[in-house]
C-alpha cells in the first residue's frame, strides 16, 4: 500500500520534467476567452426491452441507464476541455451535462458538473466527471475491476497527472501519470427507497481513490515496444452505516469522518468502529495491480495486459503473517512464517488493432477468474487454533458499507451483478466468484459507419456466503451501428440479449440520436 503513495507523490512532485503540451513548443498562445470553442452535443435516447435492459445495452455507460423495459432521456451537454488553451502553461475547462429521463432512478439527470484548472501538467478538478478507465480500451473491454466506468460519477476534488509524463531519468523511457481523489457518494435516497430500511444502507458516506502508473518504453524514438504497470486503490468511508436486525431495531454505525479517517483513506490504517481484538484498516479498501505489455508495429499494434483484484492485503499482497503463539501467548508473533495465498483472481485480456483495418479494426478478447478470493476458510488465530486464515474477501461486499457501488451499479466491471438486478431489496453483490470469456470487436465498413460486438459467457457460483446451489450460467451478446450524417448527425442502433440465470432472458434495442458542434458565445 505504500507503493501507491510513493507513485503519486513522485508524480506530483517531478516538476522539471519533459511532457507533451503545445506551449512546451513555444506555440503563442493568444487571448483567453472563457466562452469560446465549446463543445455541446445534445442526445435522444429510448430502449425497448422484453424483461429488463439487456446487460451489454445498460453497462459500461458511467451509470446513465436503467433496467426497465422500457426507458431514455434527453440529455445536453455543453463543455470547454482543457485541450482549448494547450498553447498555455496554465488551462481552464468546465462542463454541465445533464438528462431528463424516464425509467429511471431519478428524473433529472446532473450527469457531469465540473471545473478544472491546468498548470503545466498537473489538473485539479472539481464536481461530477466521467473518467475513461485506464490501460483497457473503454468501448470493447468487460470493464475495470476497480476504478471501472459503470456508475455515475463521484463527485470529488481531484488532483491528477492525466497525461504521461516524461521524467528527466533513463534517457526519455520512463514516464508516469496518477491521479488522488477525495469525494462524496449521493445515492442516499436511492437506497433508502431501494432497501426501504430494511436492509444494510450507509448515508453520508465519502470517498477516496488514488492510482498511479508508470510506462516503459521511449515512443519519441519510434521503439514499438513498451510496458505499463499500475497500481489502483480505493476506499469508502466515514458516513452513517445503518443494518436493520429481525426485530425491527437498527444497528447504527458512526463511522469516523475526521482527519485521521482521511488519512486512514489515503494511508490505510486505523480499524473500523467497534473492532477491538480482531481489526481491519478503516473503511471498504479495495483495488488493482495493473500490467499491459505493448508492442506497436507498422500496420498493427497488440497489447497483453493483467488486471489483478483485491479487497485487502491478503490478495494484495498474496501473504499473510501465520507465525503466533499458542495459549497465553497466541497473539504474540513468535515464528518467521507466513501463508502464502493462491495468485488467482484476476483479469487477463488482449487487444489487437489492425490500423488499416475496415471490416475489422480493433479485437479485445478477456478472461476473468473471481472464485478464489483468497481461499474458502476465514478464521483469525485465537488461544485454540493458532493458524492465521484471511479468506472469504467477498468482492465488492463490505461488513459495514454495502459495498462497491453507486446508485446501484458496482462501480467496477458490470459482470459482478450488481444490487440493482435484486428484486428483495437487498443492496448487495450476489454473484462475485466467478469464471467468465469476454469478446469485443468493431470496424468501420465505410467512412460514416462502424459497428461493434461484444459477447459475453460467464459460469458463476454466488458468493461464499450465499452460495448457489448449483452453477448459473449467462451469455450476453450486443450489436450496434452507427452512422454518422452531415453536419455531425448521428444515428445508432443497438440489438441486445442475455440468456441464463444470472440475469434472466432478455431482449431489447436501443436507439439513439445525436448532434455535437462548436459553440461560440
Amino acid at each position: 500500500m505504500k507503493k501507491s503513495t510513493l507513485i503519486i507523490v513522485l508524480a506530483l512532485v517531478a516538476l522539471t520534467a519533459d511532457a507533451q503540451y503545445v506551449w512546451q513548443e513555444g506555440a503563442h498562445a493568444g487571448k483567453l476567452d472563457l466562452s469560446r470553442n465549446l463543445r455541446y452535443e445534445v442526445e435522444l435516447q429510448a430502449s425497448f426491452s422484453d424483461e429488463k435492459t439487456p446487460l451489454w445495452l445498460n453497462a459500461n455507460k458511467h451509470g446513465l441507464s436503467s433496467l426497465d423495459k422500457s426507458n431514455g432521456y434527453m440529455r445536453g451537454s455543453v463543455m470547454r476541455p482543457l485541450a482549448v488553451d494547450s498553447t498555455r502553461r496554465w488551462g481552464v475547462g468546465y462542463g454541465l451535462d445533464v438528462a431528463v429521463a424516464y425509467g429511471y432512478t431519478s428524473v433529472p439527470v446532473v450527469q457531469q458538473a465540473f471545473v478544472e484548472a491546468r498548470w503545466l501538467h498537473g489538473v485539479l478538478s472539481v464536481g461530477s466527471k466521467q473518467y475513461s478507465m485506464q490501460l483497457k480500451n473503454n468501448a470493447l473491454s468487460s470493464g475495470a475491476q476497480t476504478l471501472g466506468i459503470n456508475a455515475r460519477p463521484v463527485p470529488q476534488v481531484r488532483l491528477a497527472l492525466p497525461e504521461y509524463w516524461v521524467l528527466p531519468v533513463l534517457g526519455g523511457w520512463l514516464r508516469m501519470k496518477g491521479h488522488l481523489a477525495f469525494g462524496k457518494m449521493t445515492d442516499d435516497n436511492w437506497q433508502h427507497d431501494f432497501t426501504r430500511r430494511q436492509s444494510r444502507y450507509a448515508d453520508d458516506v465519502l470517498y477516496h481513490s488514488k492510482a498511479g502508473y508508470l510506462m516503459i518504453g521511449n515512443p519519441d524514438r519510434f521503439v514499438p515496444w513498451s510496458v505499463e504497470m499500475g497500481l489502483e486503490m480505493a476506499t469508502l468511508f466515514g458516513g452513517t452505516s445503518y443494518n436493520p436486525q429481525a426485530d425491527e431495531a437498527h444497528r447504527e454505525i458512526r463511522n469516523g469522518k475526521g482527519l485521521r479517517s482521511f488519512w486512514n483513506a489515503f494511508w490505510p490504517g486505523g480499524s473500523d468502529v467497534g473492532e477491538t481484538v480482531y481489526q481491519n484498516v478503516e473503511g471498504d479498501q479495495l483495488g488493482s495491480w495493473l500490467l499491459r505489455m505493448n508492442y506497436d508495429a507498422e500496420t498493427w499494434r497488440i497489447g497483453l495486459y493483467a488486471d489483478k483484484f483485491f479487497e485487502d492485503h491478503s490478495s494484495m499482497l498474496q501473504l499473510d503473517y501465520d507465525g503466533y503463539g499458542s495459549g497465553n501467548q497466541w497473539d504474540s508473533k513468535e515464528k518467521r512464517r507466513y501463508l502464502l495465498y493462491d495468485f488467482k483472481d484476476w483479469m487477463l485480456g488482449a487487444e489487437l488493432n489492425l490500423k488499416d483495418g475496415w471490416w475489422l479494426r480493433n479485437i479485445v478478447f478477456e478472461y476473468l477468474y473471481t472464485k478464489y478470493q483468497s481461499g474458502p476458510i476465514y478464521h483469525d488465530h485465537s488461544q485454540t487454533i493458532p493458524d492465521h486464515i484471511g479468506g472469504m474477501d467477498n468482492f465488492y461486499n463490505h461488513g459495514i458499507y454495502p459495498g462497491w457501488f453507486h446508485w446501484g451499479q458496482v462501480m467496477g466491471n458490470p459482470l459482478y451483478r450488481s444490487p440493482i438486478y435484486n428484486d428483495d431489496g437487498v443492496n448487495t453483490v450476489y454473484d462475485n466468484r466467478f469464471t467468465a470469456f469476454h469478446l469485443g470487436i468493431d470496424g468501420s465498413p465505410t467512412d460514416n459507419l462502424n459497428y461493434r460486438l461484444l459477447a459475453t459467457y460467464q459460469e458463476g457460483l454466488g458468493t461464499y456466503n450465499s452460495p448457489y446451489t448449483r452453477k448459473h450460467h449467462n451469455v450476453s451478446f450486443m450489436l450496434e451501428a452507427a452512422w454518422r450524417l452531415k453536419n455531425n448527425w448521428q444515428v445508432k442502433g443497438s440489438y441486445g440479449m442475455d440468456f441464463g440465470h444470472i440475469l434472466g432472458n432478455n431482449y431489447g434495442i436501443q436507439l439513439t440520436v445525436s448532434k455535437s458542434g462548436i459553440l461560440n458565445l
